[in-house]
């Protein structure tokens, strides 16, 4: 079944005659395309690709399955829907809630005064939870080169380096491999460890600090993302007590992820575990998140979300604690959920890992 009739079949169930598709990641999933701007209009009788005239030779290369349609300056998207619309004789069409803005709703109901547009989430975002095999592979190839940066940015830490230069590094090793940034990397030391999303700064590195690592490459149009924290000379009895106590709940938590199982019981375990030794107070965020063709891509692992686990899914798996004045530790690897349980698809040692320095 291809992406486009899934998406139908997905609409019919809905009761949702026609749905304009805007996200990004959406129209790559259903059409190939990779460009910056383009739409899918998909209808019970119809299907257009919009798009503007940048991207005309483009889209004949890439979108084989749908008619594309495009405008150029000086004629405004909004107008041009507005005659796909008419053409397909709609007098009502879905959109995306959570990605169209205000400013381009009214721009649209105002040159669509009849038409009714109704807010929807994107089919979409749930369908692209599960992964083909071959975006599993893209996957799969993106974690590898990241474990192989990953090797790098250790050799390369040591006392006196400052994070901002592990950075560079990074972004040196990916060019090369035809990968960019998957997100702004994390990159801390010593007590900006506590801080869970800390920018890489121009402290130096010091004997003795936590170093945490929290990077990804986007390669082929999908994504990685790997934690993992080091430190720098011999660790102290306090850093390989809860090192130790972090990785029990993060193995833990990999060995629960399954078909059957659910997200909030898995992120539940992870807490128990902490609790043991009074941790759990330090995690804060939710235990994971989906991953794919976006590096936080469709589905949550927390609390605050009953997620259903299922095969074809991908996850990142990524317990932390972070205390101020100590310092923070994070651990995360990618899987993919199987038949039978899951593969981890990052290959990194996750022992603590004591440089020399």
């Amino acid at each position: 079944m291809t992406n486009l009739q899934r998406l139908r079949d997905a609409l019919c169930s809905a009761d949702c005659a026609a749905m304009l598709i805007t996200a990004p990641a959406s129209i790559r999933w259903l059409t190939g395309f990779s460009g910056s701007f383009g739409a899918v209009l998909v209808a019970a009788n119809a299907e257009y690709f919009l798009t503007d005239s940048r991207y005309t030779i483009q889209a004949a290369e890439q979108v084989a399955d749908l008619p594309t349609r495009s405008f150029k300056s000086p004629q405004k998207f909004e107008e041009f829907l507005t005659d796909i619309v008419r053409e397909a004789g709609l007098s009502q069409l879905a959109f995306d809630q959570n990605h169209v803005t205000v400013g381009s709703l009214a721009k649209w109901q105002k040159a669509m005064p009849t038409v009714e547009l109704v807010p929807a989430n994107d089919p979409i975002e749930q369908l692209r939870e599960i992964k083909s095999a071959d975006e599993i592979a893209r996957i799969r190839s993106a974690c590898q080169l990241t474990d192989d940066a990953l090797t790098l940015l250790l050799d390369k830490t040591r006392p006196g380096v400052k994070e901002i230069e592990l950075f560079w590094t990074l972004e040196d090793f990916l060019r090369p491999h035809g990968a960019t940034l998957a997100f702004d990397p994390i990159i801390v030391s010593g007590p900006r460890t506590a801080r869970p999303h800390g920018e890489p700064s121009d402290r130096p590195i010091e004997r003795g600090d936590f170093v945490t690592f929290d990077i990804g490459a986007r390669l082929d149009g999908y994504c990685s993302d790997i934690t993992r924290t080091v430190v720098v000379g011999p660790a102290s009895d306090r850093q390989r007590e809860v090192y130790e106590h972090l990785l029990k709940a993060q193995v833990a938590c990999i060995e629960a992820m399954k078909p059957g199982a659910k997200g909030r019981v898995v992120d539940s375990l992870a807490r128990t575990i902490l609790d043991e030794k009074g941790l759990a107070q330090y995690f804060g965020h939710g235990l994971g998140h989906g991953l794919g063709a976006l590096v936080h891509d469709s589905g949550r692992l927390s609390q605050t979300v009953d997620h259903d686990i299922q095969a074809g899914q991908v996850w990142t798996i990524e317990p932390g604690v972070y205390i101020d004045g100590f310092g923070g530790m994070r651990i995360e690897d990618d899987i993919v959920i199987t038949e039978s349980g899951n593969e981890v698809l990052t290959g990194f040692p996750k022992h603590l890992i004591e440089l020399p320095c």
